[in-house]
């Protein structure tokens, strides 16, 4: 293992999009859905661990997940877990911890992954980040890792390469031409037909340097907030310095804010398979167990019949979840909730917008 090398893990986000079973005390990182045994900030971990030096995994949440993170990752060092007083997305999130690597080795190259994903074939993952980590290394370019889209996904972002289809059979690095997030399913569709789109994974590659630099020429109004960082990181002042900083800072995405914008970007295409698991509708696209009729069932006993192409999740135990006659549909049943609602996205976060109204804080 490289000790230049290093992980960042970003494990701040509320999940919002997985109500009921994500909650604002324990959201979508710390959910274990899929009948693995383990969370997601748990297999994330542990997936990095077998080629990255575990003192060079950094894992940045907000601070109230804290005690929850050391619990999931014990094995995790304290000053490798970085707090953020806010969420504040993922650009003011990459600068905190670019800043800290900074100050602990300025020749680190880096590898930067959110939790909420799903990677088939280990060996694969494990070939396509080393292989971008030394592209970067050799480069001082920024690294989006790629996936070959298989459908026409609304889901999820995309980025166009250029060279066209033959550019895109092959193994090495390509240089972007434009990203575009989140496209309707009939622009995801000219997508894939033409063969010079990947998926946008959300796992990029850089050197920490490279990325400073980007940073503040096209972020500047985050990473003035961070002036004065080669001397609070990492002493006694640096929680009084992140509050400070992180008061003022906007909210704002580094794929909107940077990579659309930046010049030297390069694709990294995947050498495995991968889903992002950012919804109730893409969970069910890749559940591992599904019925002859297209049903993803998780549930202790079942009576399911008549369904089709439903998500049906119970965490109570010994309860007979029985189902007749729906149709692409979401069943979570808890605790304290039962949803049912149609596996759209934009339907159910519509639908579960009444969280906000007075009564319904508890439910949150």
């Amino acid at each position: 293992m490289n000790s230049n090398q290093y992980c960042i893990i970003m494990a701040g986000g509320s999940g919002t999009r997985f109500w009921p079973l994500s909650r604002t005390d324990s959201p979508k990182q710390f959910l274990e859905i899929l009948g693995t045994g383990k969370t997601f900030i748990r297999s994330t971990y542990e997936r990095f661990a077998k080629f990255i030096l575990p003192e060079n995994i950094i894992v940045v949440t907000t601070a109230r997940y804290r005690d929850r993170i050391l619990q999931e990752v014990p094995e995790l060092p304290e000053e490798n877990l970085l707090m953020e007083p806010y969420g504040r997305n993922t650009a003011p999130c990459i600068a905190y911890a670019t800043y800290t690597l900074l100050k602990r080795n300025p020749d680190a190259v880096t590898v930067v992954s959110p939790t909420d994903q799903v990677i088939e074939n280990e060996e694969g993952f494990r070939e396509t980040i080393l292989g971008a980590l030394d592209y970067a290394r050799l480069n001082k370019v920024l690294v989006a890792v790629g996936v070959r889209p298989t459908r026409p996904d609304s889901n999820y972002g995309y980025i166009q390469v250029t060279g066209g289809k033959n550019a895109c059979n092959g193994t090495g690095a390509i240089k972007v031409k434009t990203f575009t997030e989140k496209p309707d399913k009939a622009l995801a569709k000219v997508f894939v037909d033409s063969g010079e789109f990947f998926w946008n994974s959300g796992i990029f590659v850089w050197k920490a340097e490279a990325i400073r630099e980007n940073m503040e020429r096209y972020l500047p109004e985050i990473t003035n907030l961070f002036k004065g960082w080669e001397k609070a990181i990492g002493s006694r002042a640096e929680g009084e310095f992140i509050e400070r900083a992180y008061t003022d800072c906007i909210n704002k995405s580094l794929d909107y804010a940077l990579m659309e914008k930046a010049e030297d970007v390069w694709l990294y295409p995947a050498k495995f398979r991968w889903a992002d698991i950012g919804a109730w509708d893409s969970l069910h696209e890749i559940f591992p167990r599904k019925d002859p009729d297209g049903n993803a069932i998780l549930a202790d006993k079942s009576l399911i019949s008549g369904n089709r192409d439903n998500l049906i999740i119970s965490q109570n135990k010994g309860k007979l979840v029985a189902i007749n006659g729906l149709e692409d549909f979401i069943v979570i049943d808890t605790e304290d909730v039962l949803l049912i609602c149609p596996k759209d996205e934009k339907k159910f976060k519509d639908f579960v917008s009444g969280l906000g109204m007075p009564g319904y804080e508890k439910y949150k």
